[in-house]
């Protein structure tokens, strides 16, 4: 159990039995009446998000979840293969779970997985990740470094928008939030 006022962003709720993760919060003191804490919850297997109002130091249960360590291992066709780091236990997430991960995931490469009693609920990967550009369109004679963007297909089969002058085998890096390109990777 905790109260409404020791939220935290990335905090799972467990609310009339569905787990919630605090996106946003913030207390809120109207001219009139009490406090309240307004939060922004993401619904940990749906991904829906709901806006939700508490009285201030309502009490709330809180759920146990325990954030590993693993290696993206293989896709073996039917789920993600992901390996403990400490103890080497190899698990296999659904797709439901891994979401729109899968776009940033490379092999070898470490994220974090978010367990409750045992089950995966989510990936929480890196705010940005380096992918190499497997295809885009040839640049054009007078393309510049500011201007418009075109589309191109990273290593994991994302299609992202870059600047014109990129070409591929280019590696660039990549916001895993919002699948924006950040920069060119080495020059």
């Amino acid at each position: 159990m905790a109260s409404t006022n020791d939220l935290k962003n990335g905090m799972v709720l467990d609310l009339d039995g569905q787990l919630w993760q605090v996106q946003w919060f913030q207390h809120h003191k109207p001219g009139k009446g009490n406090t309240v804490v307004r939060t922004k919850l993401k619904h940990v297997l749906s991904g829906k998000i709901v806006d939700r109002t508490f009285n201030s130091d309502t009490k709330v249960d809180t759920a146990t979840v325990d954030r590993r360590e693993m290696q993206y291992l293989y896709h073996d066709g039917e789920g993600y293969v992901f390996m403990d780091t400490e103890t080497y236990d190899q698990m296999t997430l659904s797709e439901t779970v891994v979401g729109e991960a899968k776009d940033y995931l490379l092999e070898e490469q470490t994220a974090t997985v978010a367990l409750h009693e045992g089950n995966p609920l989510y990936i929480d990967m890196p705010a940005s990740v380096e992918l190499e550009i497997t295809y885009t369109e040839p640049g054009l004679q007078g393309d510049r470094s500011t201007g418009g963007t075109k589309p191109a297909t990273v290593q994991t089969g994302k299609t992202i928008q870059v600047p014109l002058f990129l070409t591929t085998g280019e590696k660039v890096k990549v916001d895993t939030r919002t699948g924006d390109y950040l920069g060119r990777v080495g020059s």
